[in-house]
Order: C-alpha cells, then sequence, then structure tokens
C-alpha cells in the first residue's frame, strides 16, 4: 500500500553533517506519525526523531541539539538534519510512517524503508 524511498545515507567524517530523505507513495488517504530509528550492529533498533502530522517533534537524547527532523506534506517526505556527527551515530537508518489506508477507516497502519547506512568515521 506505501512504499518508502530513503536517499542521503553516505560516508561523513566526524563533526559533518547530512540530510536523509524519506519519500512515501502509494494509496494512503493520509500519513499520521513519520520518524527516523537507527539500528548498529549487535544493538537494537532506536528512535531517533518523530514528527506528528501537527509537526509536534520527538528526538532521541542522543541527538538532541544535533538533529532536526521535518516534513514536506505537499511531498509526502520526512527529513533528517544531523549535524556535529560522531562515531556512534553509524548505523543503518529507517523510515516509519504510519497512516490511514482511508478516509473511512480510522485504523492506522506502518510502513518501513530498506533502510539506509550513514558510517561515521573518526
Amino acid at each position: 500500500q506505501v512504499q518508502l524511498v530513503e536517499s542521503g545515507g553516505g560516508l561523513v567524517q566526524a563533526g559533518g553533517s547530512l540530510r536523509l530523505s524519506c519519500a512515501a507513495s502509494g494509496s494512503a488517504f493520509s500519513y499520521n506519525d513519520m520518524g527516523w530509528y537507527r539500528q548498529a550492529p549487535g544493538k537494537q533498533r532506536e528512535l531517533v526523531a518523530s514528527i506528528s502530522s501537527g509537526g509536534y517533534t520527538n528526538y532521541a537524547d542522543s541527538v538532541k541539539g544535533r538533529a532536526t527532523i521535518s516534513r514536506d506534506n505537499a511531498k509526502n517526505t520526512v527529513y533528517l538534519q544531523m549535524n556535529s556527527l560522531k562515531p556512534e551515530d553509524t548505523a543503518v537508518y529507517y523510515c516509519n510512517v504510519k497512516f490511514r489506508s482511508s478516509r473511512w477507516s480510522g485504523r492506522e497502519y506502518d510502513s518501513w524503508g530498506q533502510g539506509t547506512q550513514v558510517t561515521v568515521s573518526s
């Protein structure tokens, strides 16, 4: 029903910046919360940041002050700007969106992206 295409990952030096993008497409009626998660080898997947349809944001303590999440509702796209990157930010970053499939149902569904690798060198 909904597919997510992520981009913007890559190799950056410590202290550098990057911007991740996630574009949603499909048959969703509306998109609710959108967010970014990450998973490093040997660790559990964790929430990095999320943003509601109304623009309310939530950040992991580890990225507060360094990350900014935003969304473009006209393009069904969510972004994650990360500055002052650290080696511990190295992980696969996954986009996640919650959506309604139709105007007649209040049920919320989830969709996940394939993940994009972010590697921060020291």
